[in-house]
């Protein structure tokens, strides 16, 4: 019972929950492009500003162009070390054994836990409350039975959202997925599936593992796997 739990556009939301001025308006947590003759990148930003397109990594002058109107900020990485750490002794009430990968997101394995619950759904929702009543920030949460697909499940109904894959709902969901959304699919990797006409998990599904790991190497192996919703790792 593998829980993965993402805070919701992290830094932008801590801003926005100390400045309540921001609601409503696009936060981008980078450089401000004409402070800096236009040097920076987007470390994070929030939905109001993903709907102009702006996204993570991408450059603060491009960010700018798409969203002129979009308020800057340099961003206080102490603090969200802190909240972060904060939020992580949350996830340790349930269980020890906790994944962070990095300051706002983390794996746990709830299959057993320290308050003997049962249900992996509800310690999600306990853990979302927790985090709204001492943080005051949502997050999201995917439930499954392996790292691939929770990690999958948390991105499926952000914000704030919740979502289970049941292990007999698995190869269905997974048929369904964009290959940008298979775990170590990158930019490079998507444009060679495109290119062998592998564009989503129904396609990635009707490869052979002999194909896969002569075109990808040993991630052959990963994504023959994960298309059969098998992720053994730990």
């Amino acid at each position: 019972k593998i829980i993965h739990i993402d805070m919701d556009a992290f830094f932008a939301s801590v801003e926005e929950r100390d400045n309540p001025d921001l609601k409503g308006k696009p936060v981008i947590i980078g450089s401000d492009p004409r402070k800096t003759g236009g040097r920076g990148v987007v470390s994070t930003c929030n939905y109001e500003a993903r709907k102009f397109g702006v996204h993570s990594a991408m450059s603060s002058k491009d960010a700018y162009e798409r969203c002129p109107q979009a308020i800057f900020i340099s961003g206080n990485y102490q603090k969200y070390r802190e909240i972060g750490m904060q939020i992580r002794e949350i996830f340790r009430r349930y269980t020890d054994l906790v994944e962070p990968m990095s300051i706002d997101e983390a794996y746990l394995d709830v299959t057993e836990n320290k308050l003997g619950i049962k249900s992996a759904i509800k310690i999600a929702k306990m853990i979302q409350y927790d985090i709204w009543q001492e943080v005051h920030l949502t997050c999201s949460a995917g439930v499954s039975y392996n790292k691939f697909l929770a990690k999958i499940a948390s991105d499926y109904r952000k914000p704030d959202g919740l979502c289970t894959i049941h292990p007999d709902q698995a190869l269905d969901f997974i048929a369904h997925l964009p290959i940008e959304s298979f775990w170590g699919v990158g930019p490079v990797t998507a444009q060679k599936m495109h290119a062998l006409g592998i564009h989503n998990g129904t396609q990635l599904q009707a490869c052979t593992l002999e194909m896969l790991t002569r075109q990808f190497g040993k991630a052959g192996n990963l994504y023959y796997d994960f298309a059969r919703g098998i992720d053994l790792r730990d």
